[in-house]
């Protein structure tokens, strides 16, 4: 990988470590939790990428052990002979910040993570010359020997697996977006035992359900979710979604996926649709930029708009406006979904900080760059047919495409690529990335576990970029069986609470009430007000605690028809018995004995109709935290 793009990031890993036992895994944590965010409100705006004062740089352990002007800032492990920590004392002189004085909080944190660092970390020439990946028979075993040895360095002890059934509706509302009937609960627990989780793993992914997930996760990962009422049908009316399940279901390897939608130029009907993606921006190339960056660097570039980014020294503001002119000779043709390219044009100007005008070239994150001959002076373009591949075609192609030299680049010769697509698939099939958040993969946000990040990008790539197979070993592996817990999220050394998915809840609630999951109206209108995918930050608003509460579309599964959950629980005679088959059919579990108490207890109060108080009883199983969360 290129040591100019990743040294920060490994820098940011590996620099603050520890032999296992030690207490780097504490200066790692403390750096990430509360130093780096403290120092970013209060320092890097005069210590960091943009300005530094002092020759001082605030914004990652590299530069803070490396010093300014006046040299050293930290001596590694002894805060008291450490400027950065002892000039924060409130009769200091001189005192830092200059106008403000930290809490005695804010000074402990960074007395205890300069308290807690090792006394000769670890140098980035040290970091560059790490040993070659290690060998492993298959991802499940890599994985499972990372994560490992990550909970014996950080002394944590992992969570209990989970039983069988519940790890079976894990799996199927993973890979299947729903939760399993009790039909194939069963059949999953009577399958020979040593076998059992793989081969249902196997059955999902040659399913029809599983694409049709995929294309739920990614349709959101790529484009958002819909803003506007229609959006949802236009993105299938014209062929987005029958080209992202149908490049899930016949594997077809990421970079292929991303070159297709980065030229957006379908070469057969398989690939009808791709163009959805540039298309559905209109036409806004810094949209476009913006989006294009998380999926081929696996970061945000936004920030670095206006000047370089302010944080992530390795994003330049020549990034964000290169990938711009990436893009610019694009235009929407009215009346389809296709996207024209323009053999001439598109050169802009940005301005830096210095108030100079720079010319805005074609510039990977990995250094690689488009050539291309800018016009000169008061030179004037003009277009013309020989400058495209066949001047009758509709769209024309143009002999020379930027977006296309760009697409190739991005996804032949850019390590990012796989890294990207790694870790945004550990953190939907985790709950979180090994770089966290999954979209900012940069200098400000370490890997939790970079060997294991390295190793899963670079098997990920050198296998073709088999998304299968990748999701395979992962779902198979023990971080992912493992129970809940409350061990720190970034060990892996417990399930990590996720909410399902508006279509995840969707499908799970039909198949609870005993009905077919499919129902396109239900879907969509659970989808406008549940949970989005992967959130940042979850709580729940008053729109989604009204429709839980009380919503008529959530009323109208509830369906005493031949063969639902409520006919056949209004058929048992007596409350224990309609009790246990609830809880069976809405959690795949039988019901603890307090839960039964309870349950029978508010079955037999008062003098109201049974069935109203069956359905009831279904209606609040059916939207617990129990249910709404993944288990």
């Amino acid at each position: 990988m290129p040591p100019s793009i990743l040294r920060h990031v490994m820098w940011l890993s590996l620099a603050v470590a520890l032999p296992c036992g030690a207490a780097g895994s504490d200066a790692s944590s403390l750096w990430t939790s509360t130093v780096q965010p403290l120092l970013d409100v209060q320092c890097v705006k005069c210590h960091g990428p943009i300005q530094q004062k002092g020759g001082l740089e605030l914004d990652t352990p590299e530069m803070v052990i490396k010093g300014g002007d006046e040299g050293a800032v930290i001596v590694p492990g002894d805060p008291s002979k450490s400027p950065l920590f002892t000039h924060l004392a409130p009769d200091a002189d001189p005192h830092m910040p200059p106008k403000k004085q930290l809490t005695d909080a804010e000074r402990e944190a960074i007395r205890s993570w300069i308290a807690a660092l090792p006394p000769t970390p670890k140098t980035t020439a040290a970091v560059e010359a790490q040993a070659p990946l290690r060998t492993f028979p298959n991802i499940t075993t890599a994985i499972d020997t990372f994560v490992a040895e990550g909970w014996q360095m950080r002394g944590v002890q992992p969570s209990a697996p989970v039983n069988d059934a519940v790890w079976c509706r894990r799996v199927w509302l993973d890979l299947g977006g729903r939760i399993p009937t009790a039909t194939e609960v069963n059949a999953f627990l009577q399958a020979p035992a040593e076998s059992r989780r793989a081969d249902l793993v196997d059955r999902l992914l040659a399913s029809e359900e599983y694409p049709r997930r995929m294309r739920e996760l990614w349709d959101v990962f790529l484009l958002g979710r819909p803003k506007r009422d229609n959006a949802d049908q236009r993105r299938r009316d014209n062929g987005w979604w029958t080209y992202l399940e149908g490049a899930f279901r016949t594997n077809r390897p990421w970079n292929v996926i991303v070159r297709q939608l980065l030229t957006a130029r379908p070469e057969n009907p398989d690939e009808k649709g791709a163009s959805w993606f540039l298309y559905e921006r209109r036409n806004d190339f810094q949209a476009i930029a913006e989006a294009v960056a998380p999926v081929v660097y696996g970061t945000r570039i936004d920030c670095a708009q206006c000047h370089d980014h302010p944080l992530a020294r390795e994003i330049k503001q020549a990034h964000y406006w290169g990938l711009v002119a990436a893009f610019n000779r694009g235009k929407n043709i009215d009346g389809g979904s296709a996207v024209a390219e323009s053999a001439i044009g598109g050169f802009i100007n940005f301005v830096n900080l210095k108030k100079q005008s720079q010319p805005a070239t074609v510039l990977l994150l990995t250094g690689a760059s488009v050539p291309e001959t800018l016009p000169g002076g008061d030179e004037k373009e003009t277009d013309s047919d020989d400058k495209y591949v066949d001047a009758a075609a509709s769209p024309k192609v143009p002999k020379f495409s930027r977006r296309a030299a760009f697409a190739e680049l991005a996804t032949t010769n850019n390590p990012l690529l796989a890294r990207a697509f790694v870790n945004r698939l550990w953190a939907a099939l985790m709950g979180r990335g090994i770089v966290h958040p999954a979209d900012e993969m940069n200098a400000r946000n370490a890997p939790s576990h970079p060997e294991l990040l390295d190793w899963l990008s670079q098997d990920f790539a050198a296998s073709g970029y088999d998304i299968r197979r990748l999701v395979r070993g992962l779902v198979l592996s023990r971080p992912y069986g493992l129970s809940p817990g409350s061990t720190p999220p970034e060990t892996f050394a417990a399930a990590i609470e996720r909410p399902l998915t508006g279509e995840q809840l969707a499908r799970s609630w039909r198949v609870a009430c005993g009905l077919p999951p499919e129902d396109d109206g239900f879907r969509h209108a659970v989808v406008s007000v549940m949970p989005e995918v992967l959130p940042k930050d979850y709580n729940v608003s008053f729109q989604q605690a009204q429709f839980l509460a009380g919503s008529s579309t959530l009323t109208g599964v509830f369906q005493e028809g031949p063969g639902t959950t409520l006919a056949r629980l209004n058929g048992l005679p007596e409350s224990t018995a309609r009790v246990r088959e609830a809880f069976s059919a809405v959690y795949g579990r039988p019901p603890e004995p307090l839960e039964t108490e309870q349950a029978v207890a508010f079955l037999n109060h008062g003098a109201g109709a049974a069935a109203e108080k069956t359905r009831d009883l279904l209606w609040a199983l059916m939207t617990s935290a129990e249910f709404l969360t993944q288990p």
